[in-house]
Parts: structure tokens; sequence; C-alpha cells
């Protein structure tokens, strides 16, 4: 009986190793401005051009970056991106509901796209960034949406 039962164990844990998904993953990032009188800018953000993220990338010894060669950080720009345009969540009299609403049908019309495309929604990361002073009247709130689909 106990060799049965580390045998269907044993079974278990090389069908759940020899299961395991590999995943492509990709990123849409909202930003969303905290500017009153609608002079922000809002917009959906999606790439559409890889990265090779070794060659940005260097390793540190003795306090020394290691030769990483002719690449400078601008050579990480890309040109091939999708930008749509969203309303600000500040009009002129304050908070505008409406804006907000309209930017949630964007970004549901955006998610929408990507399921049906075969992404699947698999992390969302949130953060605002402002002064935090008192007479602050800058800021934006920004969301990223980590899509990931099987290869």
């Amino acid at each position: 009986m106990k060799k049965i039962v580390l045998f269907s164990f044993l079974v278990a844990a090389l069908m759940s190793a020899s299961t395991a998904q590999v995943y492509e993953y990709h990123q849409i990032t909202v930003v969303e401005s905290i500017v009153p009188m609608g002079i922000g800018r809002s917009r959906i953000i999606s790439s559409n051009e890889a990265l090779n993220v070794d060659e940005f990338t260097t390793s540190r010894t003795d306090g020394k970056d290691s030769d990483q060669g002719d690449v400078k950080r601008g050579d990480a720009k890309i040109s091939k991106f999708e930008e749509t345009k969203l309303l600000n969540f500040y009009s002129g009299v304050g908070i505008n509901f409406q804006n907000i609403a309209s930017n949630d049908a964007l970004i549901t019309s955006k998610i929408n796209k990507l399921v049906s495309e075969g992404w699947e929604l698999a992390f969302v990361v949130g953060a605002v960034e402002s002064k935090g002073s008192k007479d602050d009247k800058a800021g934006i709130f920004i969301t990223r949406y980590i899509f990931r689909k099987k290869k």
C-alpha cells in the first residue's frame, strides 16, 4: 500500500512538472492626469516592439559597471507603440466623474480587445505620483495591466 501511494505521488509530481506553463507577457500602462483645467495628458500606452533586457543590463563588481559596449540609455527608446487618448480626472471646477466613466469605458474596451486576442489579465499594479503639499496641483495616477498567454 505504501508503495502504491508513493508511486502515485511520484507520477503526480512528474505530470505537474511536465505540464508547467510557459507564458508570453504583455503590459499596458494607463496614465491619468490629476491636473486641473484639462491641461494634463492622459493616455493608454502599449508597446508594439520588444527589447532585450540583457542588452541594457550591467553587473557591478568592485563598485564598477561591467563593460556594456556602446549601448546607451537612449538606445532603449522604442518608436513603435500605441497611444490611446484619455480624458483628465479634473475639469475647471474639480473632479469630473463623467471623464472617469469615459476613461473606464476606454480601458475596459482595451482589456476586452486583448482578452479576445487570447491574452489573460494576470496582474494589476497602481500608483499615484504627487508632491503631496496642500497647494499641490499636479500629479498622475498610473496603472499597469500585465497580461499573459500561453506560448
